[in-house]
């Protein structure tokens, strides 16, 4: 074991609408059978990291029920584990995480008490695949203080909600620039960051006493001039599901079949907490087009360009066109949904029309069916 892994799945966004009210953006599901996590933990798995600490602290009530038990993507050993830490009151700290610096910081017990000389540091909002020894390797051959996995983003794209980066020839990162409000660079960190474990401790310990607890303005930008950060480039996909727009697309990538074959298909494996549901059933006179459908769900109607997650239930002569439809929702009949995001156990009523006309449209219904 060269590295340890820390997952970061302690932050809020507000760009998510209501669809992060009650649960946090790493519990979000993805492609009709995952969370978001799925892949950061996958990845750890995958590459062979045995032990990974998941930080958690904005409505991690649903995140901590996915994560109770390590099975689920192999980190039951007796060498290593999955471990979760929340903010914990103690007689010197009584804060909440005030940034991603701050939560590493108070959970640097686990790191100094580990021995792997190497920290793998990642998000849990990510969709991707990444052999992290790659990275590794990458890091040590080029002496690297911290390395930064970056991806180059289409130039239609809007890269204002990511950390902008230019490197030069060798890969050295030269500037970096949270948020920008306008972007000089169409490169972004992708928040997958490799460094040394002790040096992480000294500098984490470091931007405490000044009381500094952002990982990226704090560590990463303050020092891009002092310490040797490097860039390391992917090319395969990777997508950020921090805002409605960016969820929703996500999810409708998954109905392409190169994107379908490359995470369903081929090795290696995106592992999830399984759930003993029924396979998908589908009743006389059901239409289904290009869809992912989740097990344990009914269709009577017509299901077109959609992904329908566990236990839906899409009643007689209901549509839905280009939309995603959360677990454990009902669908009246004659029910008329498209380009919306069905929130989780919803009861959608008989004869009920919710079309999103300017772009995506989160439907919630207040009803006491409302689970995670």
């Amino acid at each position: 074991m060269r590295a340890v892994g820390l997952i970061l799945a302690g932050g809020s966004t507000k760009r998510m609408q209501q669809l992060t009210d009650r649960r946090a953006a790493a519990a979000m599901p993805i492609a009709s059978s995952y969370r978001a996590i799925d892949f950061a933990l996958s990845n750890m798995t995958n590459s062979h990291i045995q032990r990974v600490a998941v930080l958690t602290q904005y409505n991690a009530r649903s995140l901590n029920e996915h994560l109770n038990s390590s099975k689920w993507w192999d980190f039951g050993r007796k060498q290593g584990g999955l471990y979760v830490f929340t903010p914990t009151i103690t007689v010197d700290n009584g804060y909440w995480y005030r940034g991603t610096a701050d939560a590493i910081y108070q959970n640097l017990e686990f790191l100094k008490r580990c021995h792997e000389p190497y920290v793998i540091i990642t998000s849990a909002d990510a969709v991707y695949k990444l052999n992290y020894n790659k990275v590794l390797e990458y890091h040590i051959a080029k002496k690297a203080d911290i390395t930064v996995v970056v991806k180059d983003m289409e130039p239609n794209e809007d890269v204002t909600r990511f950390g902008t980066v230019r490197m030069n020839e060798s890969a050295r990162i030269e500037e970096f620039e949270e948020k920008p409000m306008v972007a000089k660079s169409h490169t972004i960190s992708t928040g997958i960051y490799v460094i040394r474990r002790r040096q992480l401790i000294d500098l984490i310990e470091h931007s405490a006493e000044e009381e500094r607890y952002d990982f990226v303005n704090d560590i990463l930008i303050r020092y891009k001039n002092l310490k040797k950060i490097y860039g390391y480039k992917i090319h395969n996909y990777w997508s950020n599901i921090s805002t409605v727009d960016s969820y929703y697309k996500t999810n409708m990538d998954f109905l392409k079949s190169d994107v379908r074959n490359y995470f369903f298909k081929e090795l290696p494996a995106v592992y999830s907490k399984v759930s003993d549901q029924p396979p998908a059933k589908y009743n006389p006179g059901a239409v289904v087009k290009n869809s992912l459908v989740g097990s344990g769900s009914i269709i009577n109607g017509t299901v077109e360009n959609s992904v329908l997650f566990k236990k839906v239930f899409v009643g007689n002569n209901c549509v839905v066109k280009n939309s995603i439809i959360l677990n454990d929702v009902y669908l009246g009949d004659n029910t008329y949904i498209e380009n919306c995001i069905v929130e989780s156990r919803d009861t959608i009523r008989a004869n009920t029309r919710q079309v999103g006309e300017e772009g995506v449209k989160v439907v919630v219904e207040k009803n006491e069916r409302y689970t995670l």
